[in-house]
């Protein structure tokens, strides 16, 4: 099955780095779940907003300089946010992210890189849930979240 980005998602990732795009767009080629770019480039004001929300720990946000994308997973017409469907989403990233040299981190997985881990995203993300609990650490889950290292 071949997916292609709609026109909202490729404005959506207008200022992203180009390396970062590109990623995006090999992608949406290889997947085995559709995806579309919810986010690319965000402003101070939205971040200050998410992070007051809790819904984002910091305030330097990779998507301030355009080094970060928001995915969302689509099972037919309808938005998915069931994590496992986003480990998927992330063996694509991490495939399209080596093929073109690029070294990517996932949400979902803070504490190494995507593309060079050597691990499926599923086993990347457990061993990140596995790290933070050993360290008496709440696991912060970000599964649409994608950013340049």
């Amino acid at each position: 099955m071949s997916f292609k980005l709609s026109q909202r998602s490729l404005d959506n990732l207008k200022g992203v780095k180009t390396e970062l795009v590109d990623v995006v767009k090999r992608a949406i080629e290889i997947t085995e779940v559709d995806f579309g770019v919810i986010e690319g480039v965000r402003t101070v004001d939205k971040q200050r907003e998410l992070f007051e929300k809790g819904a984002s720990q910091t305030m330097a946000s990779k998507h301030i300089i355009g080094d970060a994308v928001d995915l969302v997973a689509y099972i037919g017409p309808k938005v998915c946010w069931e994590l496992n469907v986003y480990d998927d989403i992330a063996d694509a990233m991490r495939q399209a992210a080596e093929e073109l040299d690029v070294e990517l981190r996932w949400g979902a997985a803070w504490h190494k890189s995507l593309t060079h881990s050597g691990m499926l995203a599923g086993d990347l993300m457990n061993e990140y849930i596995d790290l933070r609990r050993a360290e008496g650490k709440r696991p912060f889950i970000d599964g649409p979240h994608f950013e340049l290292v």
